[in-house]
């Protein structure tokens, strides 16, 4: 027995992220999943009792997947706590450039399944997150928290007009708000 062969239940989840991630959650129908992944559709139905179900748990794993290779794409490319916003650029870039980028999964998923019940709160705790890895990149003070709010806004935009128009259009744009967002700020008075 094969101790590394996924279970039917991670066949179905990796078939269900690959074909939601690139083709759309409604496009993507269920007979479709369990042709792919190669499961029996009582089986599918045994780990996922409905599509719904399905959408959430393509969404947590999502996350966990994109913070991991965020966290980890910015320390590739220079982050260090306080030093500033600059390594997002190079971050994003990378992720842009994959032949695979749809734009982002939660924003997608907004648009297209937003008023299914959890997804906007996953969303939300998945943007939330985001902004926070973003707030470790600016230095500790009383507008750490609304510059990195003004930063990941920043970055939604920028992801939005790459999966529209590609990847420079959008970095060059965000070059220019984050350099803005890192001056250093006067002092109030």
């Amino acid at each position: 027995m094969d101790v590394s062969a996924p279970s039917p239940r991670e066949r179905i989840l990796l078939t269900a992220h690959d074909l939601f991630y690139r083709d759309g959650l409604r496009a993507t129908g269920i007979d479709r999943i369990i042709a792919e992944s190669g499961v029996a559709k009582l089986t599918f139905y045994r780990c996922f009792p409905s599509k719904d179900e399905l959408i959430r748990t393509f969404l947590d794993y999502r996350h966990e997947r994109w913070m991991a290779w965020f966290v980890d794409a910015l320390g590739r490319h220079g982050a260090v706590a306080g030093g500033g916003l600059a390594p997002l650029l190079p971050a994003l870039a990378e992720w842009f450039a994959d032949p695979l980028f749809r734009g982002c999964a939660f924003i997608n998923a907004t648009a297209e399944a937003g008023a299914l019940p959890g997804v906007a709160q996953i969303v939300q705790n998945h943007k939330s997150e985001m902004r926070q890895v973003i707030a470790g990149l600016l230095p500790a003070g009383p507008r750490q928290q609304a510059i990195a709010g003004a930063a990941a806004l920043a970055v939604d935009g920028a992801i939005v007009r790459a999966q529209m128009e590609g990847g420079e259009a959008a970095l060059a744009g965000l070059r220019l708000l984050l350099d803005a967002l890192d001056a250093p700020q006067a002092p109030a008075g």
